[in-house]
C-alpha cells in the first residue's frame, strides 16, 4: 500500500470531520487542559522566594513547607485587602521572635505564575512580628503536586 496517497487522504477526512463540529466542543468531548506548572529556583541561601498574587496584589512570598498555613505580615494583609485592623489576633503562634497571637483568615485566591488556588486558609500575624509573607502548607497541600529537585521546587495545579 502507497502511503504518501493515505496520509493526505486521511489528512483529508481528518479535516472534513473536524469541520463539521460546533465550536466548543459540544460533541462532548472534553478538551485539552493543560495543568498549569510553575518552577522557582532557590536563591543563595537555598530559600524560595517568589512573587504571588494575593487577592490581586503582587506580593513576595517565601514559600515554606515548615509552615502549617500562609502567614501574612500585617502589612501584606493590608495590600492584600485582608484589613487587619479590624481581625480578632486570638490565635497563639510561635514565630522566630517567639510567641505572638493571630488572627485566622480566608484567602479569597492566591496565585504563582499559573497556579492557582482559591479560599485558602491564611494567619495574619501582628503588624511588627513578620518581615515577609509565608507561603505554607495551606496553599501547598492544595495542589496537585511540588516537590523539591536540585535546588528547583516544582509545583503543579
Amino acid at each position: 500500500m502507497n502511503t504518501s496517497i493515505l496520509s493526505p487522504l486521511a489528512a483529508g477526512l481528518l479535516l472534513l470531520a473536524l469541520n463539521g463540529m460546533p465550536a466548543g466542543r459540544a460533541d462532548g468531548i472534553p478538551e485539552l487542559r493543560l495543568m498549569p506548572a510553575t518552577e522557582l529556583k532557590a536563591n543563595a541561601s537555598g530559600h524560595f522566594i517568589t512573587k504571588a498574587s494575593i487577592n490581586g496584589s503582587d506580593i513576595t512570598v517565601l514559600v515554606d513547607t515548615g509552615a502549617t498555613t500562609v502567614a501574612l505580615s500585617y502589612e501584606d494583609a493590608e495590600d492584600a485587602g485582608l484589613r487587619p485592623g479590624h481581625l480578632d489576633f486570638n490565635v497563639p503562634v510561635s514565630t522566630a521572635n517567639g510567641v505572638t497571637k493571630a488572627a485566622r483568615v480566608k484567602i479569597d485566591h492566591i496565585a504563582v505564575d499559573g497556579v492557582e488556588v482559591e479560599n485558602v486558609d491564611g494567619m495574619v500575624l501582628p503588624e511588627g512580628a513578620l518581615k515577609g509573607t509565608l507561603l505554607g502548607m495551606s496553599f501547598l497541600s492544595r495542589l496537585r503536586s511540588f516537590r523539591v529537585e536540585d535546588g528547583i521546587l516544582y509545583l503543579k495545579d
